[in-house]
């Protein structure tokens, strides 16, 4: 059997650690130590304060290229400004010469249409002047109420169509015109003219008085008449006739006469109406006062058709066709009074 050789070592011997020569070479260890881990030390905070330096310069560099980024883009946004600036300054600039251009055309505009508007009011004004003179001659000269109340019309509705304030002074005049006329009783000129010419239409047919039938009966002729004597004497009797009349004159009037009578009658009526149209009151109840003599004196007033005249006439004569016209003296004053102040 083997045997574990037991060894015996012997230990050294303890050496004691605070002797001098001990303490005297762990100081330097201990130095060395130290020195060391200070220069790891150093070391390690050199090789970070350059790995912190490297990286600032890295996050500077990155920094100062995204500054000089953002400067570009500041300078090309700077000239882009620039330009749009000098655009919109040029735009604005345009805009003010079409401004000022728009400014002088709208005063021409203006001068012009003054200038229309007041030649305007000038032919308005000449066309109303125009149809008030024309009013009032148809008043004075041929007293025609209607045409002038027609006209008076027609210039206030051209003066209404205008509707400007300063007319209102002769539209006022107008109005008061229009009242004045359109108060007149009127006469039917028209009817009365028809009424005188009815009669001329039937003049000729009236009968006179010296062609009436004799009122005497001839005595009928005897069937047991005798002797030639008796009829020679009856035939005699019939040849002369004896009537009755209101005057002298128609028996004494000439047959040829006939014609000058009933052309005398037809004058009379004519020239009543001319009176008539005329508005000559005298004139009027003259004529027809003659027409009624006449009448009376020389056609048969028995007939049906020469008294219906004889009626007609005194009707007729009775008609008022002269009256007091008013003038337009108020419109003609207001349109002298406004071309006086324009």
């Amino acid at each position: 059997m083997n045997d574990t050789p037991v060894t015996s070592s012997a230990s050294p011997p303890a050496v004691p650690l605070t002797t001098p020569h001990a303490r005297i070479q762990v100081v330097p260890l201990v130095a060395m130590l130290v020195a060391v881990l200070a220069l790891a030390a150093a070391a390690w905070s050199w090789s970070d304060s350059r790995e912190r330096i490297r990286d600032l310069k890295t996050e500077l560099g990155r920094r100062l290229a995204e500054s000089g980024k953002d400067v570009n883009e500041s300078v090309l946004l700077a000239r882009n400004a620039d330009d749009a600036m000098r655009q919109i300054g040029e735009r604005v600039a345009h805009i003010e010469s079409q401004m000022a251009t728009s400014q002088q055309q709208q005063l021409a505009l203006e001068s012009l249409y003054k200038d229309l508007a007041q030649g305007r009011d000038q032919w308005t004004l000449a066309e109303i002047e125009q149809v008030l003179l024309t009013a009032a001659q148809q008043l004075q000269l041929a007293g025609n109420v209607k045409a002038a109340i027609i006209a008076l019309e027609g210039a206030d509705t051209r003066l209404q169509r205008l509707n400007k304030p300063q007319f209102t002074a002769l539209r006022r005049a107008i109005a008061s015109d229009l009242a004045n006329l359109r108060a007149v009783p009127s006469l039917d000129e028209v009817g009365a003219s028809a009424r005188i010419e009815a009669l001329v239409a039937h003049y000729a047919s009236w009968p006179l008085a010296s062609a009436q039938a004799s009122e005497a009966v001839p005595a009928p002729r005897s069937m047991q008449a005798s002797n030639f004597g008796q009829e020679v004497w009856s035939e005699l009797k019939h040849l002369v006739q004896i009537r009755r009349v209101d005057s002298n004159e128609a028996v004494l009037l000439p047959p040829d006469q006939a014609y000058f009578l009933r052309e005398n009658l037809r004058l009379r009526l004519l020239s009543a109406r001319l009176a008539l149209l005329s508005q000559d009151q005298a004139a009027f109840r003259a004529d027809l006062n003659a027409v009624s003599r006449i009448l009376e004196r020389y056609f048969n007033t028995r007939d049906a058709g020469v008294a219906d005249a004889i009626k007609e006439v005194k009707r007729l004569t009775s008609l008022q066709i002269a009256t007091k016209l008013p003038g337009i003296d108020a419109s003609l004053a207001a349109l002298d009074a406004y071309k006086g102040e324009h």
